[in-house]
């Protein structure tokens, strides 16, 4: 498994990683057994860095990997990345230090872990991502030892760039894939530049960059790929990255034919994200032990290539651009 430097955290982690939003909830149902599972042959393959949020589950997902770690089940050193503030009425107001302090506390315990190694404001507003005083209270929370470093999970470009500006965040997180280019223009040229690691998020668009899924295919009501494809729920751009189903299923195809000999088309979409220059890790879900082994993988490969490359872009700019360039 190849390692990247996480930013400013300066902790080692795999390039692939493991995201547990799945483990909480929102993906349908994984029992406990099959969860810990997913945590375990992700460390046995290598993957040294999860990523979690308080309101996976509403504290599910957390008391899993605590859980898993308190075990000893894994004898690599993972860092974990948690999220805070969705629990939460989106109000700049409620971004302070005292509900940090309660949020942290409650991760905290959930992961049995002193001092958190990451914590990530959870894709807040605008207005929280442009606050010099929100990262006033994070640098308390750094100081009074509760917290080792933060960063701040994003919708878009324009709050990436603002968060990777503040001398305090170590890491952004934002989506990028093969269907959501954008990130490529100025946001890794600007967090390569400042240091900041660049976590990805959604890198197989929901699935679709898997080509397993068709016009028949049926997602669990308890699924977001089922109630949130208009956005009602949270931003539309988390639900197989803002792409019109109809249309990512054309793309796909076309992405599953770029696929070099030897790898699935999910493994080809996970290894192109991986392979981008400032990328520090990239965090797919996985549901079961075969697709975090088969994930892992996409760790060890060899480049992609030029030719690869060029067709993504073509798939981008033919099928996906209008749709998706201006909104995030």
């Amino acid at each position: 498994m190849q390692k990247r430097i996480l930013g400013r955290t300066g902790r080692t982690v795999s390039v692939i990683g493991l995201g547990t939003w799945q483990l909480g909830g929102d993906w349908g149902a994984v029992t406990d057994a099959d969860a810990t599972a997913v945590l375990a042959a992700s460390a046995d393959a290598g993957i040294t860095f999860f990523d979690t949020a308080d309101v996976y589950g509403d504290g599910r997902s957390e008391r899993l990997i605590g859980q898993f770690l308190a075990n000893g089940a894994s004898g690599a050193e993972i860092t974990v990345a948690t999220k805070m503030g969705r629990r939460a009425e989106q109000l700049p107001e409620n971004f302070v230090l005292a509900n940090f302090r309660e949020w942290t506390d409650r991760s905290r315990t959930n992961l049995g872990r002193d001092t958190l190694d990451l914590v990530q404001l959870h894709c807040p507003p605008s207005a929280v991502v442009e606050s010099g005083e929100v990262y006033d209270a994070l640098d308390t929370l750094v100081s009074e030892g509760v917290i080792k470093n933060y960063g701040v999970s994003v919708e878009t470009c324009d709050q990436a760039l603002a968060a990777i500006s503040r001398p305090g965040v170590a890491t952004v997180q934002i989506i990028l894939n093969a269907f959501r280019l954008k990130p490529l223009e100025q946001v890794l040229p600007a967090a390569r530049a400042a240091g900041v690691g660049i976590i990805a998020r959604v890198p197989l668009a929901s699935g679709l960059l898997t080509g397993k899924y068709s016009h028949e295919t049926v997602f669990a009501d308890s699924d977001h790929r089922n109630f949130n494809r208009d956005g009602s729920h949270f931003d539309v751009g988390e639900t197989f990255s803002g792409v019109d189903f109809e249309v990512g299923l054309e793309a796909a195809i076309e992405f599953t034919a770029l696929a070099p000999v030897g790898l699935t088309p999910a493994q080809a979409a996970l290894a192109w994200v991986a392979q981008i220059d400032g990328v520090s890790t990239v965090i797919p879900g996985a549901r079961s032990v075969a697709q975090a082994q088969a994930n892992a993988a996409a760790g060890v490969t060899e480049p992609l290539g030029v030719a690869f490359n060029e067709g993504v872009q073509d798939i981008y700019d033919r099928l996906l651009r209008e749709q998706i360039h201006p909104r995030w």
